[in-house]
């Protein structure tokens, strides 16, 4: 049979405390929640902020390289067709048949046909770079060279400063100015 009693715990559930098991878990959580607080609170105590004087700043410079290319260029003279490899052939095959015209048996036409094709490669040789001396001219001519690239970069501090007469150094990615900010916790040992 159930009373009043029983029926009013029973319309309030368990989310309004009315359930004994909840009640202590309410009670458990607050009293968790008020532990954290307090620790939290006790730790946060023991750190403090302080300004030090410092004493000395060297840069920490690393060497930083990479590969880069570039563009060489150099100026040369040019001479006008004394690098045409058909000359001396031009040249042999018109003294040849010079040479071949000239012998009157078959012997001094093949005789005369090998000198004339000498003499004539030599001869256009020659011409040819006759006129390429009359004809100069000047050319730049660039090449793509792989080339590396050193510079020095500085990529942090190292701050010996002073702080309640001792002497401690630290690295800064930052140069400091005459005083640095400290943080000082005191935790038992």
């Amino acid at each position: 049979m159930l009373t009043a009693a029983h029926y009013r715990r029973d319309k309030r559930g368990p989310g309004d405390g009315g359930d004994m098991r909840h009640r202590r878990n309410n009670i458990r959580r607050t009293i968790a929640f008020t532990a954290a607080l307090t620790l939290g609170a006790a730790a946060a105590a023991d750190t403090a902020y302080h300004d030090a004087e410092v004493m000395d700043v060297e840069p920490i410079v690393e060497v930083i390289e990479y590969v880069e290319p570039k563009r060489h260029c150099r100026s040369r003279i040019a001479r006008a067709g004394a690098d045409d490899p058909l000359v001396p052939i031009v040249g042999g095959l018109i003294g040849g048949a010079i040479g071949n015209a000239v012998g009157h048996n078959k012997t001094n036409k093949r005789v005369g046909a090998v000198i004339g094709a000498v003499i004539g490669g030599n001869i256009a040789m020659r011409a040819a770079d006759g006129a390429a001396s009359a004809h100069r001219a000047r050319e730049t001519v660039c090449d793509m060279v792989d080339e590396t690239v050193r510079h020095e970069q500085v990529t942090a501090y190292m701050v010996t400063y002073r702080f309640r007469g001792e002497i401690y150094r630290a690295r800064m990615p930052d140069r400091p100015g005459k005083t640095i900010r400290v943080r000082v916790t005191v935790q038992p040992t």
